[in-house]
């Protein structure tokens, strides 16, 4: 199945809705990081929540989500546009535990829980605008769960779920968010949580093949969701040779000429996309030139 993302409405305008699969996506980025079952559930929750809630912005915005609950994967960091372009990675990809109590990757006990959820957007202004909460429970759909409840004043409900195959590629990753509007009466939200109470965990309607579409039809009723925007979502990194060179002719002459003399050249490594980019000597003196 294609990545994409579908945008809706429901209730009449009283619910806000979004849902995605992401299967490719986040197998594109567990490849590139070579990341073990539970790091790898980590991080595809993260860059799902972050996709979704990147494409409620406008324009050319993105943001970046940044997890640190000083677990043992380190920090997750998620950069994410309006275009449904995404990239991420954590700091330890080589993290796997046995399944917690309810059978599932214990994504909490990667994370860890003592610490917080931040967001910045780059919302072209010259100001960012930037969020920041605890996390609640490391499990990170409870925690964007409550970020947009406490830093944007949204009450939301957020799923995402990813499972893994024996062989560490990812077999189904998808989402969703729910958010009400202003107006949200007690009978709508009661039907919602009622619906979110008796459908299967998120993954396992991703393992059966449900569509974006259904998948909100099944969590808001049929009747009740209308449906807005479809939009392809995938891994992209916009890391390039050029981004290098500016990078490196930023920190200056005397940098340059270190790597020159001590070093007979440079190299550096995405931490996104895990792509390497070499420049020699003479390419790092014409780097010098133009410092």
């Amino acid at each position: 199945m294609e990545d994409y993302l579908v945008k809706a409405t429901a209730f009449n305008g009283k619910v806000r809705a979004y849902s995605l699969i992401a299967t490719n996506m986040v197998n594109e980025a567990v490849r590139r990081q070579g990341t073990w079952p539970t790091a790898s559930a980590a991080l595809g929750r993260a860059m799902m929540a972050s996709t979704m809630m990147a494409t409620m912005l406008k324009g050319d915005s993105k943001l970046t989500v940044k997890i640190e609950g000083k677990g043992p994967i380190g920090a997750i960091i998620v950069d994410a546009n309006t275009k449904g372009e995404t990239r991420g990675y954590v700091s330890n990809p080589q993290v796997h535990f046995d399944l917690n109590s309810q059978g599932k990757l214990d994504v909490a006990r990667a994370v860890g829980t003592d610490g917080f959820l931040s967001v910045v957007k780059d919302l072209g202004l010259k100001e960012n605008f930037t969020g920041s909460v605890p996390l609640v429970s490391g499990e990170l759909g409870e925690d964007f769960t409550y970020y947009f409840a406490s830093s944007e004043q949204t009450p939301s409900s957020v799923g995402v779920g990813v499972l893994v195959n024996p062989d560490n590629t990812i077999l189904a990753a998808g989402g969703f968010i729910i958010q009400l509007m202003p107006g949200a009466d007690d009978t709508v939200i009661d039907e919602i949580e009622k619906r979110l109470s008796s459908i299967p965990p998120i993954s396992k309607l991703v393992e059966a093949g449900m569509p974006p579409e259904e998948m909100l039809q099944a969590l808001l009723g049929d009747d009740n969701v209308k449906f807005l925007d479809k939009q392809s979502i995938s891994f992209n990194c916009q890391c390039s040779k050029e981004r290098v060179e500016n990078a490196i002719i930023s920190l200056g002459k005397k940098e340059i000429q270190d790597m020159i003399d001590e070093d007979g050249g440079a190299e550096t490594v995405c931490h996104f996309c895990n792509e390497t980019y070499q420049l020699n000597v003479d390419e790092l003196k014409e780097l010098l030139e133009q410092a």
